[in-house]
């Protein structure tokens, strides 16, 4: 019988501390009475005034004092606004301080966590920045929808939610958003074609909907880690460079062709516009070869590339 996996999330839990600058007068005042008090048992016990049991306890509860106030004042920190500290006593989560300032909490409380590693450990400090983040990816290639090789990139707006799942539900929470992200901007690259048809989502047409797609992708992956995503956008889209010069030639032929068939149709209009015209005012009687010469005609110049030669008939069509 196999055992079933862990796969509860650590969630937030938001306390308040004591003020800081309240436990700096209680650790001074801890600081001063024990020196006072080993000054006057000094004195005490050079005046006779004190048995050899007396003093001795005198003396400790004074080196007690001094211990007490100098342990004491590792327990201060300070917190800018958009900060957190994480709050890890003896391998258990206590909780999370958000509010900014100075304060003083269990000296005991680990500053900073770090696993155990054949390589360099990287170091997690206790104390995480709740403020935006940018992550810019690398230009990565990709299959579009239709196989083509595309390079895209995109950019990262996110932020710490919840401090509790970024540090203890994944390894290294900021290294843990580039993978993905990088993860999010391939699967999206593959569910949609570089371009296409007019009514057809496409990486480089649909702009907010590709976003819209991107920042939800992004979303369901990095809930795990407790990272909010603001914002997510494509900053670089190409045709990788051994198809680019291909599809270049390609979008010209395109261009092209749409151009010619505008030009067609507009000259077609033009020249049943001049005949019908010619007709109703009786310009000139025209049988259908006339016609017909006067519609290659018109098309010559009205889709030819080159300026037109006129040239002068000094016959007739039939001559």
């Amino acid at each position: 019988m196999s055992a079933k996996k862990n796969t509860s999330a650590t969630h937030e839990n938001t306390i308040r501390v004591p003020n800081g600058w309240l436990m700096l007068i209680v650790n001074i005042g801890l600081l001063i009475g024990g020196v006072t008090l080993f000054v006057l048992t000094a004195r005490a016990g050079a005046a006779g005034e004190l048995t050899a049991g007396e003093g001795a306890l005198r003396v400790i509860t004074s080196f007690l004092l001094e211990g007490l106030g100098v342990l004491f004042l590792l327990g201060h920190f300070t917190l800018q606004p958009n900060e957190g500290r994480v709050l890890i006593l003896f391998g258990s989560y206590k909780g999370t301080v958000r509010t900014s300032g100075f304060h003083w909490a269990n000296p005991f409380y680990s500053r900073s966590r770090s696993g155990f590693s054949f390589k360099a450990p990287a170091k997690r400090s206790a104390k995480i920045s709740l403020r935006a983040h940018n992550f810019n990816s690398e230009k990565l290639k990709v299959n579009d929808k239709r196989g083509n090789p595309v390079e895209i990139a995109a950019v990262v707006v996110w932020r710490v939610a919840d401090t509790a799942q970024a540090v203890f539900d994944v390894d290294d929470y900021e290294s843990y958003v580039q993978v993905q992200s990088e993860s999010a901007i391939r699967s999206i690259a593959s569910l949609y074609a570089y371009e296409g048809d007019a009514n057809e989502i496409t990486l480089r047409g649909g702009g907010d909907e590709i976003a819209h797609e991107l920042k939800r992708e992004l979303e369901v992956r990095l809930t795990k880690a407790g990272v909010e995503v603001d914002e997510a956008r494509l900053t670089h889209l190409a045709y990788a460079p051994e198809i680019a010069s291909a599809m270049l030639r390609r979008q010209q032929a395109e261009a092209v062709i749409a151009a010619r068939e505008k030009i067609v149709l507009g000259a077609v209009s033009m020249v049943e516009s001049a005949l019908r015209e010619l007709e109703a005012k009786s310009v000139v009687k025209l049988d259908e070869e006339r016609k017909a010469a006067m519609v290659s005609n018109l098309l010559v110049v009205l889709c030819g590339t080159a300026e037109a030669t006129p040239v002068i008939n000094t016959g007739t069509l039939y001559t």
